[in-house]
């Protein structure tokens, strides 16, 4: 284990088990720290008409740690950051909770808030963690969009062949994309459309 691997906490946190936001904002404080970015996902009541109940997450938890470990290990490759908590719920999650929370502290606010942009999108894109949407009228597995549009360069390495996000993030100019590029939205019954 590198010194690296002391300033990164990564948990998948087992059913009915709340984030605790402190802790992980107390884990990444420290006195160097100019910035700390976070992001908290939570769930939303509405989606596309349908009243939300909850989400529920599943996940391959061996797997889903040391990808998370992996996009840790990329985003201190790719800027200048002192610790990072990563934490993501599994099972139920009722409207208003957070299931997924990232914090990011560095010396300047850039390198966190690009890092914590990118553990997100790129948790969504690539972490083995299944999402299903509980309506008041039924349920289904839902992809993510971040998914959908990475599924054809699954196996192929990323879309320019570089494995630093970073380079990736500077490469798309002043329209920072970020390593994820646009959402998409996902109509039922039809292709994914880009959204503007």
């Amino acid at each position: 284990m590198s010194g690296d691997d002391d300033r990164t906490l990564v948990e998948i946190l087992e059913e009915h088990s709340p984030i605790d936001v402190a802790k992980y904002m107390k884990y990444v404080g420290s006195p160097q720290a100019g910035a700390i970015a976070t992001f908290s996902g939570t769930t939303r009541d509405m989606f596309e008409g349908k009243t939300v109940l909850e989400l529920r997450y599943e996940a391959y938890v061996p797997m889903a740690i040391r990808q998370i470990k992996n996009l840790c290990e990329s985003a201190r490759s790719s800027w200048n950051l002192i610790s990072m908590a990563v934490a993501h719920r599994l099972g139920p999650v009722p409207v208003r909770e957070t299931s997924v929370f990232v914090a990011v502290s560095s010396v300047h606010r850039v390198d966190s808030l690009e890092a914590c942009k990118f553990l997100v999108d790129e948790l969504k894109a690539s972490v083995p963690i299944w999402k299903k949407e509980v309506y008041t009228n039924g349920e289904i597995w839902k992809e993510n969009s971040e998914f959908l549009q990475r599924r054809p360069e699954l196996g192929n390495g990323n879309a320019n062949g570089s494995g630093n996000c970073k380079e990736r993030i500077e490469e798309a100019g002043h329209h920072r994309k970020g390593c994820c590029g646009a959402k998409v939205r996902i109509e039922e019954d039809e292709a994914p459309v880009k959204e503007k």
